[in-house]
């Protein structure tokens, strides 16, 4: 899953970068408004934490935009903000959820994880298909009843895989929603996590759409 940070304090905006990485996710930071503005509308994220404080354009000024123009990606408000009056001003613009500073990283990570199944219409923490059951929180996969190790990539891809099961994702969506900016990504760096699912797991799973991309069917068990 990849996060958008949008933080202006350096050491709170670091920890949360680290963090969150260190707790499986993918994460990009800015600091100010109009940089979270620009950054939303050309990438793809699976959650975005928010504090309200921030130079050039304030936060619940930025969520007010973010949702008039239909988006709908997850929020979590981050803030020292307490009274309650912040609170349910700021759900009421339409966040998600609100965390009063300081934080607990590892509720924050369970919270951005309960909200990305929402978002999918998910209530199980666990995603399941057939025989095949990947576990976020743990960073566990199951294949017919035994563990199966992948590299922390590999889990991205497949969590990736299972969460659209269904729909074609081309190799450049998946890259947009498995590397945050700066990473380097070779040229077939998909093409080979596909390669090391299909044979740690079953070829069967992971289907490829000549010229589209990579598809995960419903009916992949069968």
């Amino acid at each position: 899953m990849r996060i958008l940070i949008v933080e202006d304090d350096h050491s709170l905006g670091e920890a949360f970068r680290v963090g969150l990485r260190q707790q499986g996710f993918e994460t990009d930071w800015v600091r100010d408004g109009i940089a979270a503005a620009h950054a939303l509308k050309t990438e793809p994220y699976s959650a975005v934490v928010l504090d309200l404080g921030l130079p050039r354009l304030e936060g619940l000024e930025l969520l007010r935009r973010l949702r008039a123009a239909g988006n709908k990606v997850p929020v979590v408000i981050v803030t020292a903000r307490d009274p309650i009056e912040d609170r349910v001003r700021g759900l009421d613009t339409g966040a998600d959820d609100y965390i009063v500073k300081p934080v607990d990283l590892q509720e924050l990570a369970a919270r951005l994880r309960a909200l990305a199944r929402r978002a999918h219409g998910e209530a199980d923490p666990v995603l399941r298909m057939g025989d095949l059951s990947l576990e976020p929180a743990a960073h566990r996969v199951t294949f017919r009843g035994q563990t199966v190790e992948l590299q922390a990539r590999e889990f991205a891809l497949l969590q990736e895989l299972m969460v659209n099961a269904g729909r074609v994702l081309s190799r450049e969506q998946l890259e947009r929603r498995l590397y945050a900016w700066g990473e380097e990504v070779a040229s077939n760096a998909v093409e080979v996590h596909i390669h090391h699912l299909r044979r740690k797991l079953a070829p069967h799973l992971i289907r490829t759409v000549r010229g589209v991309g990579y598809l995960m069917p419903r009916d992949a068990h069968d």
